[in-house]
């Protein structure tokens, strides 16, 4: 993850300490929920009564028993030996023990056997319904040795009908010995939803709709009714993937997706359908061959995968046709690391670009009123929003229907900032596409080493910074952005908590207990200066720290071929046409550097990044920019600054967060794009408070 340099340490440090100071006002006058209840352990397993208490084998020849040999407290535990697979493993009924729509968290601790070494274990559920079984993992693969215990921890919510229910323990391969001990069932007493703070779909109505990511569980009881309060758009997070809608060919399962939807219907909420093609969650049989091998590049197994893909989108878009307003088409492409920037999954090396044209052109068909989307992550990363870009631009200059590009936004409290955010959407201006957040969270953590059981108040104040520095951008292109979701409803389960390493993690604006967190206040904050309830930060607020070095974008992006952006898909803030004011107050520094790039260029227009940097003592404190251009260029949007332009001269002045440059190297870099004709030379001199630049 990102580390800061000395330079923009300082820069970050003091615009940080700005934004957590003023959302120390909103945690302070948050509405304080009353203390949330103890956890109910209905279930425990000690073994100190010499017998397994009800823990039984999953295999034939395998042996659970009750042991001596080692224990996590007291003298006894239930040793599992004797295994010839994998999947062999203790198991524990608890149908009779669980009830459908409580999250329960899952704990046991476990060793390996002695003589045995290190081995992977994970927790999982089995549940079945008439006949079919399904299997769904609690806790992810998980090291545990011979020389001590280590707990796994996880929660689950049963929120299917089912005839049988169990937890079980396996490895992930191999057939080793091992113990567990002191297992525990337990849930938390549900907590009221606040009923009387903003409803988010109602505070970001006039902007775009605002939606979350959720599973069957999330539909019932009191997360059903935080899911109604707030949000007027549902993505169904795995439901509608392939391996949950086909995963044996050509039988298809809609319980889950059908129920999303239909709650969707009920509470007047839009629907994202997500997704149709990903390189992960397929089932192995679609890349089989005729024969049931795995497929090489032949044009028969092209042929094959390609009727298969057309089919399942057939089936499965068109069962959805009046719901879904928007599709994921395909996710996760793009592969910047690739010289062409394709991800070389199986769909790609059987059938090269042709699964993502056949893919959108069969979606157009079945759903004809749907808006087509290609989502991928990491697109404010310049190397690979560049390589999407020339993606998106080849398909629908092959008239390919591409609608819109969806942006994940998976972050961290530390990074994407708020400039980097902005780039990442003005990139695909050009292009005239609809753009999306698709799968916002942002993680308290900034390595794989840290581990909290309950968030530190300074994490939380550092998330909500993070999330309103995103919102505010968004707001500044709400006529671009045409859906807001969050990858989760509320902290109390969220795929973060197993990934990148198995540790509870608190990315969402709820909390556990379904609470408004500071995230949410800062959110509403974002929203509007007159918002209901707490006083929201000032501008200067909303201030993103730089990038570090080692996360930043490379500045040069490619030139591709592509017409100019309409002046319909322009953000919303309309700059002034009079040249703005020199800002008051500032200090005027000793010197300044200015490197102007010409990242993009097409017939008539191009897109230009500037970065200014105070190489001066004195820190700046409000900037303006001003050059002339020799060529009779002509300005007509700009995103992290606001521009005017009167003949040839150009006034560039700092957006709300940016208007702070540190002494000693701070920077503060901007975008725009402009129109030219014939020759497009760089300006000759730059300004900055009215003192002449260097240049490079």
């Amino acid at each position: 993850m990102p580390t800061l340099s000395s330079r923009a340490g300082r820069a970050t440090l003091a615009l940080l300490m700005l934004t957590l100071s003023a959302l120390a006002i909103i945690v302070a006058s948050i509405p304080t929920p009353g203390r949330a209840a103890d956890p109910v352990t209905v279930l425990t397993s000690d073994f100190e009564d010499g017998t397994t208490q009800s823990w039984a084998m999953r295999g034939t020849a395998e042996v659970v028993e009750n042991s001596t040999a080692a224990a996590h407290a007291g003298s006894r535990s239930l040793l599992t030996s004797g295994r010839t697979a994998s999947w062999n493993g203790p198991s524990r009924d608890l149908l009779a023990t669980v009830t459908r729509g409580t999250r329960y968290t899952y704990a046991v601790w476990a060793r390996a056997a002695a003589g045995a070494g290190s081995v992977q274990l994970r927790m999982s559920v089995e549940r079945r319904w008439q006949g079919t079984a399904s299997y769904e993992q609690v806790v992810n693969s998980t090291t545990v040795t011979d020389g001590g215990w280590t707990q796994l921890t996880g929660g689950y919510t049963l929120a299917n009908d089912a005839d049988f229910f169990a937890v079980y323990v396996e490895t992930v391969s191999g057939t080793a010995s091992f113990h567990l001990d002191d297992f525990s069932l337990s849930y938390l007493p549900p907590s009221p939803i606040q009923t009387g703070i903003p409803s988010l779909k109602t505070v970001f109505a006039n902007d775009f709709p605002i939606g979350a990511a959720v599973g069957r569980p999330q539909l019932l009881a009191e997360r059903g009714q935080l899911l109604a309060k707030h949000f007027n758009s549902v993505t169904a997070g795995n439901a509608m993937k392939w391996d949950a809608t086909e995963p044996t060919e050509g039988v298809f399962t809609y319980t889950d997706a059908d129920a999303i939807v239909a709650f969707a219907r009920a509470n007047a909420m839009k629907v994202r359908g997500h997704t149709f093609v990903w390189h992960n969650q397929t089932p192995a049989w679609v890349f089989n061959d005729a024969n049931g091998q795995p497929m090489t590049a032949t044009a028969a197994n092209k042929t094959l995968l390609l009727a298969r893909l057309e089919a399942h989108i057939r089936a499965v878009g068109g069962r959805y046709a009046n719901d879904v307003s928007a599709w994921d088409v395909v996710n996760e492409v793009i592969d910047e690391n690739q010289s062409d920037g394709l991800r070389r999954s199986t769909w790609y090396t059987i059938t090269g670009l042709d699964y993502i044209r056949t893919a959108f052109r069969v979606a157009r068909q079945v759903a004809p009123n749907a808006k087509l989307f290609i989502n991928d992550y990491n697109t404010n990363v310049a190397a690979k929003r560049d390589k999407l870009y020339h993606l998106v631009a080849q398909l629908k200059a092959e008239g390919v229907p591409v609608d819109g590009v969806g942006h994940q936004q998976h972050g961290n409290i530390s990074w994407p900032t708020g400039a980097e955010t902005d780039a990442m959407i003005a990139a695909f201006l050009p292009l005239g596409v609809e753009q999306q957040i698709t799968e916002m969270d942002t993680s308290i953590y900034t390595s794989s080493s840290e581990s909290f059981t309950t968030p530190p108040a300074d994490r939380l104040a550092s998330q909500a910074a993070r999330y309103k520095a995103w919102f505010d951008v968004y707001r500044r292109y709400k006529a671009n952005i045409t859906s807001v979701t969050l990858w989760g409803l509320a902290d109390d389960e969220t795929w973060l908590d197993s990934y990148p390493v198995s540790r509870k993690d608190f990315p969402l604006l709820f909390d556990v207990q379904l609470q408004a967190k500071p995230a949410y206040w800062a959110v509403i904050g974002a929203a509007s200066p007159t918002a209901t309830g707490p006083a929201s930060p000032s501008a200067s607020a909303s201030a993103s720290p730089s990038p570090s070095a080692s996360r930043s974008p490379s500045a040069s992006p490619s030139a591709p071929s592509s017409p100019s952006p309409s002046a319909s898909r322009s953000p919303s803030a309309s700059p002034s046409a009079s040249v703005p004011p020199s800002p008051s107050g500032s200090a005027t520094p000793v010197s300044c550097r200015v490197k102007y790039t010409v990242t993009n260029q097409w017939n008539t227009g191009f897109q230009g990044d500037v970065v200014v940097t105070n190489t001066g003592s004195a820190a700046v404190s409000g900037w303006s920019l001003r050059w002339t251009f020799a060529n009779g260029q002509v300005v007509n949007q700009s995103w992290s600054s606001a521009y005017a332009q009167s003949g040839a001269n150009v006034t560039i002045t700092n957006a709300t967060w940016n208007a702070a440059i540190a002494a000693n190297g701070g920077t503060a870099s901007f975008g725009f794009l402009s129109t030219w004709t014939g020759t497009n030379t760089v300006p000759s001199t730059f300004t900055l408070n009215g003192t002449t630049c260097l240049q490079g």
